[in-house]
């Protein structure tokens, strides 16, 4: 039974306040003059296992049996200093934000926190809770409530892993312990500062322990022994044994490297001495074994290691058990055993090794067969199942390649028989696979959950039922329609029906209807308690979905069968007619007219809507055919909406009459014409608009005129006309010279196709080869025949006035001319109506390209047949081309850039100039930088090049004018000031000479800390401005010249208030006074001295300042004092009058003989345990509560 004394927030503030005298009994006498001995103030501990004690000994004042208790909650009370408080507004202590913040901290550690306000405006934090909960609490508080600082501490770089600790635990433990932050620098920084941010105190004893690690890091050291692998198992000896003994021995860690690792590198670590040790009994036990070591090797088949090694190395590890001086190696796919060790260790081994391979080919066997890929993962079956009953049940091993390894090989290993029994079962599961068929059902996706549905419940009832099918679902982010069945082929095609008639279920029932039902009329339809909507669905059968209430949608969706749908819907718009005076009508418009009433997304019927009072207009759904138009709504609406919606058909049905003209789509690009020209013609003369049917509509015959009624029958007759004489077919002959006739029919025959096309379908029929006639026979409607005549006329003139032309090109440059994807050369042949032919290339022939890829300018160019490109046509279009094709050839031209600015030219990682070749189109090569020439070719077209030219000569412009400007820029000024001024010269933060550097455009660097002249600073810029920076320099040096520093003494006590909160009064003291004051650090050895230095006439000023505020705060700071005093309450032992005696006992150690008291004031005897608080003067009223 065991009793725990709570401290609650009255207690407490009872206790720090003093009003509450705490009543003691039980403890001493009731007689005051009683002195209590030694012994009975300070009982004895009870001495475990003494050899005098008896068992009728009474129990000593301590008890028998004293068992520790640690207690669940902790109770921890720090001070926050009134300069380190972040929020010092003490107006409304207990409300503002202190309050909040240790609202929010309870709220996320759990912890208990109370505030209360020392006289020296300092904070009292008493924190209660679980010790994890105080130490989360605490550091918070810290954080958020104290003024943080920093500070960096460094440590070598490969100690800062021992802070961080494992999983970072360390440091967090740090972090914790000191209620600080502690950012270390990643691996990759080269920095080792670790900076540390909390407060001064947390900061110190952080710093302390990063310090004490890396000492204790310090005295380790690290060891690498490169010794053959070969050696590393008699270093380790069997099962590491002699290593672990080793470690243990030495004291220093042992890192030898596991033999799949290629390294030979053995790794000591641990204290100087201990690794020394190490390293010298390891380098002992390699000599001793390097003496005495033989390699032999063993000769047996590849399959047989894994069973010589045996079950978890069975085998092998008797062997090495027994001769642990082997070391016995197998390589994976080599038919041999290495076996390493002293000679007759060795040889032992190799017998028995021997005898296992001769036993294990005794009555071992394997078989390999081929099986298809594809069936690798049925055969091993769901986690392995299938594959691992064939190897329990036959007692062998089966191994299946890998997906990645592409191989088709399965190996059975084993008992011979048991393999065969095993190669016939997996032979008899491919029979049965290659047998399965694969169905894909086309299922929409949006069907799949529900067949699937809640957590596949109704699938598994199909796989159930179907149990040999497997069934693969489409992932949904696959957005696949395909449903994939396999299984034998009569049960694929069961299932295959059963999910069909699943499907034809769900799409017969997923049929939707919107019904537009007015908002106010909702409420009605679901009924009270919802029971109108729910009788509806039930009677019904269907799903009704209404709109939120603060939706704007009017309209209720029904989901179900159609019939049913049609159903519910009657119902519902039944209610709505029953609770309002609605009325229904029907208006017959033609279906063309439906979307020019809808509009631009529903416009024009959205504003009949809203005007006729929100009356509902329904069009049937297009491709419908249906001409009846729905309006409902009130009576009068109704109306008003219906004879708006009749004129609005009217308008339309005027300026959109059409008809329709059926003609052979033969005829079309004829009507059509050349261009569009003739049916822009019939378009001109009528206004009507004529619409001929895209490939893809399906009456390719149909021809629709749309327009004004008389404007439509106008362009209707011409069309007919025109058609009509296309129906009358005649035949027509005309002589063609035999030279033509290849012109005509090459390229299988596409000039004919093109007659064909262009000119209503026109059959022109040439004489077959070698007939040796001239005749062509044109057949078609008369203007069509006449048409091509007069086509066929134009093309042989053509093609008796085309020449050849030849155009010598380097053949380097043809790519350049022909263009992306020849797109320059079939653009000159349709703007001259010419053929373009380039010769075959000729590598061999190529011109050694100089630098660049050009050919020496000097090298006179000799046309070869590679560089010949024919043109043919009519002999002036011959003439363009070739202009045009000269045109493409690109030319080479030097620009004169010096070689200083070649570099600024090319730009960052080349982006300059890549930037110019992109702008211009053109190739710039820039000569290497050893070369330092003086010029930079440009190759492209000759308009291209002349732009780039240009270009690049204005580049060259603006780079000088930098440079110049550079060099203006340079002129540098250099002027002795005394050190002393430096700051003063800089400013704070630097604002003093940022504002000189801002005013005077100019750089002004002062001298580094080690430099040898001090005195020394550079000014550099423009000279002018360099100069005028100089003598506002001389300026304010002079002006400090002038100034005097003073010292006066101000009381301690009053520096705070002169001070202000954040130096705001004291800033606003020295800005008004034009000075600058010094107060003392902490710890100073004249506390109450103040430095102010200044202009002598402003210095006495701001002392005769400091002074009267001195007196003013020393009045305020004395009445505190005094009320203070007059507020402690009186020790019980002022009653006495005299001094206090302490606590005092008799017959106590040291008034023995020959003993001495101890020494109070001793620290060796009575050590310090921190540093202690002061006591608080709390409230009369207690502590603040919130």
């Amino acid at each position: 039974m065991s009793s725990v004394a709570v401290l609650t927030p009255e207690s407490f503030a009872e206790h720090r306040s003093g009003l509450k005298d705490q009543e003691i009994t039980g403890c001493v006498p009731e007689d005051e003059a009683y002195i209590p001995t030694y012994l009975e103030a300070f009982p004895p501990l009870p001495e475990k296992g003494a050899p005098g004690e008896k068992a009728g000994e009474p129990p000593s004042a301590w008890g028998s049996k004293i068992r520790p208790i640690k207690a669940s909650v902790i109770t921890q009370v720090f001070h926050v200093p009134l300069e380190e408080r972040r929020y010092k507004d003490n107006s409304q202590f207990g409300e503002g934000e202190e309050a909040k913040v240790c609202l929010d901290i309870m709220q996320r550690t759990g912890a208990h926190i109370e505030l209360s306000l020392a006289k020296d405006q300092g904070l009292s934090i008493m924190v209660t809770g679980k010790v994890d909960s105080v130490m989360k609490a605490r550091k918070e508080i810290v954080a958020r409530l104290q003024t943080q600082a920093s500070a960096t501490v460094a440590i070598p770089k490969e100690h800062h892993r021992f802070v961080i600790g494992k999983n970072g635990e360390k440091l967090q433990e740090l972090e914790l312990k000191t209620a600080t932050k502690i950012a270390i620098p990643r691996p990759d920084d080269p920095s080792a500062n670790i900076r540390i941010t909390g407060t001064k105190e947390g900061i110190e004893k952080a710093r302390h322990e990063i310090l004490l690690i890396s000492a204790e890091q310090d005295k380790r050291a690290v060891e690498r022994l490169s010794l053959e692998k070969a050696f590393h198992p008699f270093i380790a000896g069997a099962h590491n044994r002699l290593v672990q003994e080793l470690s243990l021995e030495t004291g220093a860690r042992i890192s030898i490297p596991p033999s799949s690792l290629p390294k030979d590198e053995i790794v000591i670590t641990g204290e100087k001495e201990a690794v020394a040790l190490a390293v010298s009994r390891i380098r002992a036990i390699y000599e001793d074994k390097a003496k005495s070591v033989m390699v032999v090797e063993v000769t047996a088949p590849a399959w047989l290691h894994r069973f010589i090694i045996g079950k978890k190395g069975q085998n092998i590890g008797r062997i090495t058990q027994q001769l642990p001086r082997v070391h016995i190696e197998f390589t994976d796919g080599e038919e041999r055993i290495s076996l390493e060790g002293p000679t007759e260790e060795v040889e032992q081994a190799q017998a028995q090794i021997q005898e296992i391979i001769k036993d294990l080919l005794v009555r071992m066997d394997y078989t390999e067969i081929n099986i298809d890929q594809r069936f690798h993962r049925h055969l091993i079956g769901k986690n392995g199942a299938n594959i691992n009953r064939i190897k329990e049940q036959y007692k062998v091993s089966v191994r299946i390649a890998q997906d990645s390894e592409r191989s088709g090989l399965v190996r059975i290993e084993g008992d011979p028989k048991g393999v065969q029994l095993a190669r016939r079962e997996l032979m008899e599961m491919v029979q049965r696979m290659e047998n399965e068929r694969t169905k894909d059902l086309i299922v929409e996706q949006k069907f799949h959950r529900t067949i699937i549905g809640q957590k596949g419940e109704k699938i598994k009832e199909v796989r159930d039922k179907f149990p040999e099918v497997i069934i693969n679902f489409p992932d949904p982010s696959q957005k696949s329609d395909i449903v994939q069945l396999r299984g034998p082929k009569n049960e694929v095609e069961k299932c295959a029906k059963f999910l069909q008639k699943i499907i034809a279920d769900l799409i017969e029932n997923s049929f939707s209807l919107s019904v537009p039902i007015f908002k106010q009329f909702h409420k009605n339809i679901i009924g009270k308690g919802g029971a109108n909507i729910k009788k509806i669905r039930e009677e019904t059968n269907t799903k009704i979905d209404l709109p939120t209430e603060n939706s704007n949608s009017e309209m209720i969706v029904i989901t179900g069968k159609k019939n049913n749908c049609e159903a519910a819907r009657d119902r519902i718009l039944a209610i709505q007619r029953e609770l309002a005076n609605i009325k229904e009508a029907e208006v017959t418009i033609p279906a063309k007219l439906h979307n020019s009433l809808i509009g631009s997304k529903g416009c024009l019927v959205r504003s009949i809507m809203e005007d006729c009072g929100g009356v509902h207009i329904h069009f049937p759904s297009e491709g419908s055919g249906s001409d009846k138009v729905t309006i409902r709504g009130p009576v009068g609406e109704v109306e008003k909406a219906k004879k708006q919606l009749l004129q609005l058909a009217e308008e339309k049905q005027v300026n959109n009459f059409t008809a329709e003209l059926q003609a052979k789509p033969e005829y079309h690009k004829f009507l059509i014409g050349r261009g569009g020209a003739n049916i822009r013609r019939v378009r001109d003369r009528t206004g009507a608009r004529i619409i001929f049917p895209s490939p893809d509509d399906t009456e390719q015959e149909l021809i629709t005129i749309v327009g004004k009624e008389e404007a439509v029958r106008q362009a209707q007759k011409e069309l007919e006309s025109l058609v009509k004489n296309l129906d009358d077919v005649v035949e027509d002959r005309m002589v063609v010279d035999v030279r033509h006739h290849r012109h005509f029919v090459c390229r299988r025959g596409q000039v004919l196709r093109e007659l064909a096309e262009e000119y209503g379908g026109v059959a022109v029929s040439f004489p077959r080869t070698g007939a040796n006639s001239q005749r062509v026979t044109l057949k078609g409607a008369k203007d069509c025949v006449e048409a091509a005549k007069k086509r066929i006329q134009e093309i042989i003139e053509d093609l008796e006035s085309q020449v050849t032309v030849e155009v010598a090109i380097p053949q380097r440059y043809h790519r350049a001319v022909m263009g992306p994807k020849g797109c320059r050369i079939q653009h000159i042949t349709r703007e001259h109506e010419v053929q373009i032919k380039f010769p075959e290339r000729d590598d061999s022939a190529e011109v050694s390209p100089q630098e660049n890829g050009e050919v020496s300018p000097e090298a006179e160019f000799v046309p070869r047949k590679c560089d010949i490109i024919t043109i043919s046509g009519r002999a002036e279009k011959c003439e363009l081309a070739k202009a045009a094709l000269l045109a493409l050839v690109p030319i080479t031209e030097d620009v004169e850039v010096s070689y200083e600015l070649h570099r600024y030219i090319i730009g960052q990682k080349g982006i300059g100039i890549r930037k110019m070749m992109e702008d211009y189109e053109v190739n710039i090569w820039v000569p290497q930088p050893e070369k330092q020439l003086d010029v930079i070719k440009v190759t492209g077209l000759a308009a291209n090049v002349e732009r780039a030219k240009q270009g690049l000569l204005e580049r060259v412009k603006e780079l000088q004018a930098e440079q110049e400007d550079r060099a203006l820029r340079s002129f540098k000024v250099t002027m002795s000031v005394d050190p002393k001024f430096h700051p003063k010269i800089i400013g704070r933060k630097g604002a003093v000479i940022s504002q000189i550097r801002k005013d005077h455009d100019v750089s002004i660097q002062f001298p580094d800390k080690g430099d040898e002249q001090q005195d020394l600073i550079v000014i550099s810029g423009y000279e002018r401005n360099v100069e005028e920076a100089r003598q506002a320099i001389q300026q304010l040096v002079a002006e400090l010249q002038e100034m005097v520093s003073q010292d006066v003494h101000l009381d301690p006590r009053t520096h705070a208030r002169i001070i202000g909160a954040r130096g705001k009064a004291i800033r606003k003291l020295m800005e008004e006074f034009k000075v600058d004051i010094r107060f003392p650090q902490p710890g100073s050895d004249e506390p109450d001295k103040v430095t102010v230095t200044g202009l002598p006439e402003t210095v006495d000023n701001a002392i005769d300042h400091l002074l009267n505020l001195e007196e003013e705060y020393l009045l305020s700071v004395t009445e505190t004092e005094t009320l203070a005093a007059y507020m402690k309450p009186p020790s019980r032992d002022d009653s006495s009058g005299g001094p206090a005696k302490g606590f005092v006992v008799r017959d106590a150690p040291w008034n023995a003989a020959g003993n001495k008291a101890p020494d109070m004031s001793s620290a060796e005897d009575f050590p310090t345990f921190g540093t202690g608080v002061a006591p608080k003067q709390a409230s009369a009223w207690g502590p603040k509560k919130f």
